[in-house]
């Protein structure tokens, strides 16, 4: 077979209607005249093919290969693999501690938990490690920066990953600035300052929760984007340098509040868990925020030089070590002082100045508080950065926004970008507004992920239908939500929670005696699938459903302004791009194959084969 046959069979196996389409194209004037159609005029008709363009790029999907290749290289340079398994342990414990227990632990124990706060950090960490476990099977098989936007959209399409990744975007940038202004509260508590509020500005005429500006903040928010822009391994350094400092400040804190508490304060005044484990679950659906930090190790793939062996031991020993620190140092806070008297915003600290009388162990809390929060959020933004560059590739944001620094080896625009934002959220915002939006959102896109696992593993298209996954997905949600609805009611409910949880166990039971597993990673995998993946629905839908009902609203206010920027942008700048490139690909096989005039007879025969 010579190279012109050759040719020509990789052209039959072009689907017709994109040759069809192509035709139409070459034989219509109107492209042409399009490019010089007026800003307005080119608006309008945009607008009007917005149904054509939703049908065709809703559940468009790529291959791993092609994120791997084709879509990595629209950042130009490369990012730089200099990242060993030490830097992703590293990473995941410098981006988790500090921010949960430090920010929340104060709170939840005050009004939600009150002693029994370890067991909402234990339920919450436990959920983390579920995901955390859908997390690694996916970042081993597509190494690539998009950390959960890639998993989804590879999997169910275009828009599912654009949702996830737009949430998980905003709760980045929620988190990082809750995070930066308690690096506030505890550096001017290490300078013997008692005020929350010392170091920050007091505006009049602005609202309730927004009239305290705080400067510290934005100003650590933005040396460290200065600090992410120069070097990964850089920061990636400084973070190791700065972790682990803070775990011996952590088991300072542990070994100090144990040898100065009393157990008669873990039962009084009002018991172990005094708001009854409707309470504890609370807690742990809002100190689950702490545990946000591990996602951003998966978006490192690209920059590992080892990602199998290397992403799981990172991942999943970053969770545990993590949920083990959290769980004592919350039992100690609660076994020092009386969950009563637990200050809501820097708790530790006070509790060392005012209950036990070490003003100095005071200002230590306060600056090993800091020096973790800085950790944390190091690693957040570090995270966040590399979500907006692969959306960026994906071509629904601002294609700008996906550049690579050639010489830094970082995405520096999106970088500069979340920074600037990150700053201006944290200039203004109080903590109290930003938290109860921060976990909702986390939870969402762990779900999805989760059900994009056992989509994956159960699923090959052409080999069996995926109408029977679907179905059990379907299933799995609906009874965990009727499960979470009962226990969220009334206890003379019951029943309806013995239903449906028993309906959840053996719906999943059925489903791994009846569907075979259809494709098993070589390199690492989930064990003992789909239970975990299904536990995971379960407990993310679970402690959905005990966050607020202000959580809710501005979670479906938010969905409504990324779903409408799809609408309005997202899908034409990635109708145009990806058919764009589609053309221009079948322009090539049919030059190959010696097509050069688009009307000619030769044409028509090639439609025909």
């Amino acid at each position: 077979m010579n190279v012109k046959e050759q040719n020509l069979s990789k052209l039959i196996q072009i689907p017709y209607t994109q040759l069809l389409s192509l035709e139409l194209s070459m034989a219509s004037p109107s492209p042409a005249y399009n490019h010089h159609l007026p800003f307005f005029t080119s608006v309008l008709h945009s607008i009007s093919q917005t149904p054509n363009r939703l049908r065709r790029r809703l559940f468009a999907t790529w291959t791993p290969e092609q994120e791997l290749n084709q879509v990595r290289e629209r950042s130009g340079a490369n990012m730089m693999k200099k990242l060993e398994w030490y830097d992703l342990v590293a990473l995941g414990v410098g981006g988790m501690l500090g921010a949960g227990v430090f920010v929340t632990t104060g709170r939840v124990a005050h009004k939600f938990s009150g002693p029994a706060v370890c067991i909402s950090y234990i339920i919450a960490g436990i959920s983390a490690l579920l995901s955390s476990l859908c997390y690694t099977e996916f970042s081993v098989a597509i190494p690539v920066a998009g950390g959960a936007f890639s998993y989804l959209r590879i999997t169910f399409g275009e828009f599912v990953g654009y949702f996830g990744g737009a949430n998980i975007l905003l709760e980045y940038v929620l988190s990082n600035a809750a995070v930066a202004r308690s690096f506030t509260e505890y550096l001017s508590t290490a300078f013997g300052l008692d005020e929350p509020n010392s170091w920050r500005i007091e505006v009049g005429g602005l609202p309730e929760g927004c009239n305290n500006l705080d400067i510290p903040a934005v100003v650590l928010v933005l040396l460290l984007t200065l600090c992410l822009c120069h070097s990964t391994k850089d920061s990636s350094m400084l973070n190791l340098l700065m972790t682990v400092f803070h775990v011996i400040f952590f088991g300072f804190v542990i070994v100090a509040g144990f040898s100065n508490g009393s157990p008669r304060n873990l039962v009084k005044p009002k018991g172990f868990a005094p708001f009854g484990i409707r309470g504890v679950v609370d807690g742990a659906a809002i100190v689950y925020f702490s545990y946000i930090g591990y996602d951003s190790v998966s978006t490192m793939a690209e920059e590992i030089k080892y990602p199998s062996k290397s992403l799981p031991v990172g991942i999943g020993g970053s969770v545990l070590i993590v949920s083990i620190l959290y769980g004592l140092m919350a039992l100690s806070l609660s076994y020092m002082i009386p969950y009563n008297e637990i200050s809501e915003g820097a708790s530790f600290s006070s509790a060392f100045q005012n209950k036990v009388g070490w003003k100095w162990a005071g200002n230590v809390v306060g600056a090993g508080a800091s020096l973790g929060i800085v950790a944390s959020l190091l690693v957040a933004m570090l995270g966040q950065a590399r979500y907006l560059c692969v959306i960026g590739r994906a071509q629904l944001v601002p294609s700008r926004l996906a550049k690579v620094h050639p010489s830094t080896g970082t995405p520096m625009n999106a970088t500069i970008f979340l920074g600037v934002c990150t700053a201006s959220i944290a200039l203004f915002t109080d903590l109290e507004i930003v938290l109860e939006m921060i976990s909702i959102g986390t939870l969402t896109v762990f779900y999805l992920v989760a059900n994009a696992l056992i989509y994956r593993r159960y699923v090959s298209l052409g080999a069996n239908r995926p109408l029977p996954i679907l179905l059990f997905l379907l299933l799995l949600t609906a009874s965990s939500i009727c499960f979470s609805i009962a226990w969220r009611l009334q206890r003379t409910y019951w029943w309806v929670m013995v239903l449906f949880g028993g309906l959840t166990i053996a719906t999943t039971a059925i489903f791994q005696c009846k569907v075979p597993c259809s494709h098993r990673p070589l390199q690492w995998s989930v064990p003992l699938m789909p239970w975990p993946a299904a536990a995971s629905v379960f407990l993310n839908i679970f402690l959905m459903t005990s966050l607020k009902k202000r959580s809710f609203q501005r979670f479906g206010v938010w969905n409504c302004v990324i779903v409408l920027f799809y609408v309005l942008y997202g899908v034409h700048s990635t109708f145009r791009a990806e058919e764009g490139e589609m053309e221009r690909g079948i322009q090539r096989e049919m030059t190959l194959v010696g097509i050069e005039n688009p009307n000619s007879t030769s044409q028509q025969s090639k439609l025909e084969v």
